[in-house]
């Protein structure tokens, strides 16, 4: 059977706090959930209708146990998640104040899913598969870094598609500059690399000290010199994320806008990982980039307006529902 996709990277227990708005210090209890950017594409994509692997590691402990339990009641393959005894699994604490503060912890000291290795890579269907997902912070540490390449070298020899999610978390490296000199080595294997403002500008520059220190991009015009010309290059889709200003696509020398869908924000962890999966489904189905950049839009907006992360993945006929709504014409 044709697998659709492949995720590769993090995965984690996920606790958001059930009081929105709250300061983390009143927080009074929290929601379990999946996370891990890639684990979370390959559940949006599940949930879209695609056939998604799961390629990442566990504890042995209840939580491994659980979060496995949970990918495959969401319909995700979890025949390639092995369990590394001695390891714990990965944890991640979420407050929630919206619109703009959601304070993330990560508790990922040496994670069970860093240590993946090259012989386990081996064993994935590679050559019936149609898309691999990669993550930015697999390369931070570990056999995952190995991994990332050796399946990225390994799918553009195959032909398979291959996505990366720059997915920056500066306190996963362990220096600012290490960001960059691992992604670019990554990029020339990846036919298309999503990312925001910060996180390109971090990839592809060799100073990113400040973004890495939570500041934001300066020499916005200059970044988007940049793109044009590394998509040029490299024959890439670069595609940039910019919020409920929609995406821009930077292919060929050129570019274009994709317009976002404003929503009250509740929530914005997760929603780049939505975004992906409906990115990823529009190839999947045949659609032109313009038209699975506006699906993704409208997948990433509908996270935002929810509560949670994993949870908050729509199914295709919300998607289709939501775009509909949004796009009536007025007098209607």
């Amino acid at each position: 059977m044709t697998v659709d996709l492949i995720t590769v990277g993090r995965i984690s227990l996920d606790l958001f706090a059930l009081d929105i708005g709250a300061e983390f210090h009143d927080i009074t209890g929290f929601e379990t959930g999946v996370g891990g950017s890639p684990v979370n594409i390959a559940i949006g994509a599940s949930r879209l209708g695609l056939r998604a692997i799961a390629f990442t590691a566990v504890g042995d402990d209840p939580v491994g146990q659980f979060l496995r339990h949970y990918l495959t009641n969401e319909g995700v393959n979890t025949d390639f998640i092995p369990v590394k005894s001695g390891r714990r699994t990965g944890m991640a604490l979420v407050g929630v104040q919206p619109p703009d503060r959601f304070p993330l912890l990560f508790y990922r000291e040496n994670p069970a899913d860093i240590h993946l290795t090259i012989e386990e890579a081996k064993g994935l269907p590679l050559a019936e598969t149609r898309a691999l997902s990669l993550s930015g912070t697999a390369l931070s540490r570990g056999g995952a870094h190995d991994v990332s390449l050796y399946l990225g070298e390994q799918a553009s020899t195959r032909g398979v598609k291959t996505f990366i999610d720059l997915d920056l978390r500066p306190d996963q490296w362990s220096h600012p500059l290490a960001f960059g000199l691992h992604l670019r080595r990554a990029l020339p294997l990846c036919d298309v690399i999503i990312g925001t403002e910060e996180e390109f500008y971090a990839a592809l520059s060799p100073t990113p000290e400040a973004i890495m220190a939570g500041e934001s991009v300066t020499d916005v015009a200059g970044l988007h010199e940049r793109l044009e010309e590394f998509a040029e290059q490299h024959d890439a889709l670069l595609v940039l994320k910019r919020g409920d200003r929609g995406v821009r696509l930077y292919e060929n020398g050129a570019h274009m806008d994709v317009p976002g869908y404003p929503v009250e924000i509740v929530n914005t962890v997760g929603a780049g990982d939505g975004f992906a999966s409906g990115l990823i489904y529009g190839w999947a189905v045949g659609w032109s980039w313009e038209e699975a950049a506006r699906f993704a839009n409208a997948c990433g907006a509908l996270v935002v307006s929810r509560h949670g992360c994993a949870r908050a993945l729509p199914y295709r006929r919300e998607v289709e529902a939501f775009i509909r709504d949004r796009e009536k014409p007025k007098h209607e």
